[in-house]
């Protein structure tokens, strides 16, 4: 007999652009971790931290206004921020800021390592002002890749017309 696993997460969406996000890495990990931050919500208030910086990173960072800090990481970095992304490819540090965060009551997400984590950053469909997210509560990043692929395909782009004309009917009442 099989037990059968649920996924525990709550699915919130959050304003970014009302928060205060730290990314701690300047790779590749962190370029993925801020691009899919900066596509879903283009004006959030990131501040990215790193020794190094690839140079994509930098240029993504600069087109949004992203505050760039180059440095180690340091629990200072850490005052008034809401929520906290560890991308560094040092475990050490990776769980250093873990712990830091959690101390000061900071979700955090630390990359790849999801016994570390508060919160994941899951697969995003956007079409207009209809949002969807897909978790597989971590267990397969390629799979929720491949369901927000097959959402984007079958919702249909003008879907935020529709959005747009039931909120009109929703204030008319």
């Amino acid at each position: 007999m099989t037990t059968r696993q649920q996924n525990e997460l709550y699915p919130i969406f959050l304003k970014v652009h009302q928060l205060n996000v730290l990314i701690v890495g300047g790779g590749n990990v962190a370029l993925e971790k801020l691009g899919f931050l900066l596509k879903s919500s283009p004006n959030a208030k990131v501040t990215l931290l790193a020794k190094e910086f690839d140079t994509e990173l930098l240029s993504l960072a600069k087109k949004h206004q992203v505050d760039i800090q180059q440095g180690s990481y340091h629990y200072f970095f850490l005052q008034n921020k809401h929520l906290v992304i560890g991308a560094t490819n040092n475990k050490e540090v990776n769980r250093t800021i873990q712990q830091e965060a959690k101390i000061r009551n900071i979700l955090v997400n630390i990359a790849d390592t999801p016994d570390l984590c508060d919160f994941y950053l899951g697969g995003i469909v956007t079409k207009g002002n209809v949002k969807i997210a897909i978790s597989t509560n971590g267990k397969s990043p390629t799979m929720a890749k491949r369901l927000r692929q097959l959402l984007e395909e079958v919702i249909p782009d003008d879907i935020n017309t529709l959005a747009e004309n039931l909120n009109n009917y929703r204030q008319s009442l």
